[in-house]
């Protein structure tokens, strides 16, 4: 059967999931175009495949079949995909690993799902969020290309992860140029176990994040260029972390 009404219950109760309290009251979110599809399936966490009437889809989970019109009402996107999939969040509740990215009040949907990709990208083994704009974010999902569905991420406030840290020896490194060393300075061993923090794009780590980080880290560049986009800064940053 093709669900053609906009009015259909089925159909409300996904419109509804692009808003994140209806996310966060059902535990489950959508990710739209056959490339987050197909990370989704790899990772299990699909409930139900929305496909396009006419369209095929080899994956094997319940199927829920909609006109073009019904496509264009749950879609986020400005030209509606031909597939989505109805997911449920990650149940993941520790911190794994000794490699951790811990974004600490990042708004931006684009910058989190850039530095999503960029952390399993450069070998951080697990990212932790504090204060953040919604992991479930159309446009966080987007911005990850599917690599949320591969890395560990918990939510969980940056005094006691860093608290944490501290508990087993896990250095703690922030961004600042005053007091700061070039993260290309860094030695094997002091790459080796970290918890980097990145802050707000606005106004940065606060004081009180500031003056608990073991060290701080800065990235030289062109004295005319005032600051870098924090997910830019991310990335050179986890980049220089994973090199040996």
């Amino acid at each position: 059967m093709v669900i053609t009404s906009l009015e259909n219950e089925r159909v409300k109760e996904l419109v509804k999931l692009g808003q994140k309290k209806y996310r966060d009251q059902t535990g489950t979110y959508l990710v739209e175009g056959e490339h987050l599809v197909e990370e989704a399936g790899k990772s299990n966490v699909i409930e139900e495949i929305i496909l396009l009437d006419g369209e095929t889809c080899s994956l094997n989970y319940p199927i829920l079949t909609v006109s073009d019109s019904v496509m264009k009402k749950i879609s986020s996107l400005d030209t509606a995909p031909k597939i989505m999939a109805l997911c449920r969040k990650n149940n993941i509740k520790d911190i794994i690993g000794d490699k951790v990215l811990l974004l600490d009040s990042i708004q931006d949907p684009g910058n989190l799902g850039t530095m999503i990709r960029s952390s399993l990208a450069f070998g951080v083994t697990s990212i932790v969020l504090s204060n953040c704009v919604d992991l479930y974010n159309p446009k966080v999902l987007r911005g990850t290309q599917g690599m949320i569905f591969h890395i560990p991420i918990i939510l969980r406030d940056s005094k006691s992860t860093i608290s944490y840290m501290k508990d087993n020896k896990i250095p703690v490194y922030g961004t600042s140029v005053i007091n700061g060393v070039e993260a290309s300075s860094l030695t094997k061993e002091e790459k080796s176990r970290y918890c980097l923090i990145m802050g707000n794009e606005g106004s940065g780590l606060s004081k009180e994040i500031f003056d608990l980080c073991d060290r701080n880290l800065y990235i030289p560049m062109n004295s005319q260029v005032e600051s870098l986009n924090v997910g830019v800064a991310c990335s050179i940053l986890l980049y220089e972390l994973g090199r040996d």
